[in-house]
């Protein structure tokens, strides 16, 4: 899943995620540190389409890797480090 091309930028998005420094206007209710980043900010970050962006998140966080959860009308994703590195020992391990 990561070694295809898509899976480069789904590592992009997981890079990026580490530290999010989000490029669109700041709103009142959000951290990109504590609540994470839009769908649309990865997009503007990694010069992604949004729809592109919002699928490779949808299937970052139904593999676990992001958490998703929504605030208002907006969906607001950040790494599961946790997850993350349960995943590398298991690639570590040789699955």
């Amino acid at each position: 899943m990561l070694r295809t091309p898509a899976g480069r930028t789904r590592l992009a998005i997981l890079e990026w995620l580490k530290d999010p420094v989000s490029p669109a206007p700041r709103r009142r209710y959000t951290d990109p540190a504590g609540n994470g980043v839009t769908a649309r900010a990865v997009a503007v970050a990694l010069g992604l389409p949004r729809r592109v962006a919002r699928t490779h998140l949808a299937l970052l966080a139904d593999l676990g890797l992001v958490r998703a959860h929504r605030i208002r009308r907006r969906t607001y994703y950040r790494r599961d480090e946790f997850r993350i590195a349960e995943a590398a020992r298991l690639f570590e391990k040789g699955w």
